[in-house]
């Protein structure tokens, strides 16, 4: 089985080189190698019109940023242990906060035929009112990614659930030291490990996680959330992008590392950061492959997605997976976002 292993690996480093290789063939090739014009942003798409009386089909192409990515047809997903699809998507609101989340396979991984390696979750607690996520990005180099990103999410979730069940606030030492306990629980079953190993664990299922807990508090929801490795989150507001998570300098700005240590690992400490978030405001959290791109937040795609935000009237689930799957050369990473705001009435429920 280890040689097995050894050969997918192979696989996906082929894959993707044979993708950047043909991506520098389309950028170099036809009248566009040569253009010098101001870049530009399609924006997404509008129902096409039809007859009296007949429905409209939108009509969805890619949301193109500067250079876009070569078409092509993906490939579909390698099947192994479980089903991924090529996208998920999922929107609702309670009574205190609207949320729209999205995942989409990155343009390398559907040219390589690998499956989608983030993953995210997103739930409502009945009884506090709480809103709790996960996100996280399976490390590349694993070559179970995507099951220990989608492990990592259900697990945490459950974990913080049942504690607010039994009306403590969340104990994040124990959250994500049994998240990173079930990891290595499942990849004690997988072919050709023996036993519980951690080694093994991180080589198979590495993944990076960020896990919070938004509770209604008067007229905000009161924010606190976990990093794991390199996935962000942000506040978007009239004045742009704000990280809240990653360590703070001396002058109190925030720098996020580009360092990843991933689950199984827990650092010695795993301390929240907590902060609100208020009317007019947005909470954004996502992987790289939407936070390498967004940067500061003052290129294209920070202005995309905060014209797309700052509507009156949210996106549609589809359409927000639709936008966040925006062709952009050089940055074809899987990519999840999770954005949440508070409702209009803002009201705590009892604890």
């Amino acid at each position: 089985m280890g040689r097995r292993r050894r050969k997918r690996a192979v696989d996906v480093v082929i894959g993707l080189l044979l993708f950047r290789w043909a991506r520098c063939l389309f950028r170099n090739s036809g009248p566009e190698a040569d253009a010098h014009e101001e870049p530009e942003v399609e924006q997404p798409a509008r129902p096409s019109r039809g007859s009296p009386g007949q429905a409209t089909i939108p009509e969805f192409q890619p949301v193109v940023i500067d250079r876009p990515i070569m078409e092509f047809e993906p490939k579909p997903s390698a099947y192994d242990i479980e089903y991924r699809p090529d996208f998920l998507c999922d929107g609702w609101s309670s009574d205190t906060a609207t949320i729209r989340l999205a995942s989409v396979r990155g343009y390398s991984h559907r040219y390589g035929g690998i499956p989608r390696q983030d993953d995210a979750v997103v739930v409502a607690h009945p009884r506090t009112g709480a809103v709790v996520f996960a996100v996280a990005d399976g490390v590349s180099s694993a070559p179970y990614a995507h099951i220990g990103a989608a492990s990592a999410c259900r697990t945490v979730v459950r974990l913080l659930l049942r504690q607010l069940d039994s009306g403590t606030a969340p104990d994040w030492t124990e959250a994500i030291g049994d998240t990173a306990w079930h990891l290595v629980e499942y990849a004690s079953r997988l072919p050709g490990v023996d036993g519980r190993d951690s080694a093994a664990t991180a080589r198979l299922l590495a993944t990076t996680l960020v896990a919070g807990v938004v509770t209604p508090a008067g007229d905000r929801l009161k924010a606190e959330a976990v990093q794991i490795g390199d996935s962000g989150a942000w506040l978007l507001d009239s004045c742009g992008y704000r990280p809240v998570l990653g360590r703070k300098t001396s002058d109190g700005d925030v720098v996020v590392s580009n360092a990843v240590n991933p689950l199984p690992r827990v650092p010695a400490e795993v301390l929240p950061q907590r902060f609100s978030v208020t009317r007019g405001e947005v909470l954004l959290v996502g992987t790289d492959g939407f936070g390498d791109p967004l940067g500061d937040g003052q290129g294209q795609v920070g202005q995309l997605f905060d014209r797309f935000l700052s509507r009156s009237s949210w996106p549609s689930p589809l359409e927000f997976a639709h936008v966040l799957d925006f062709s952009r050369e050089t940055f074809d990473d899987d990519r999840t976002l999770l954005a949440i705001r508070p409702r209009p009435s803002v009201r705590g429920k009892a604890q």
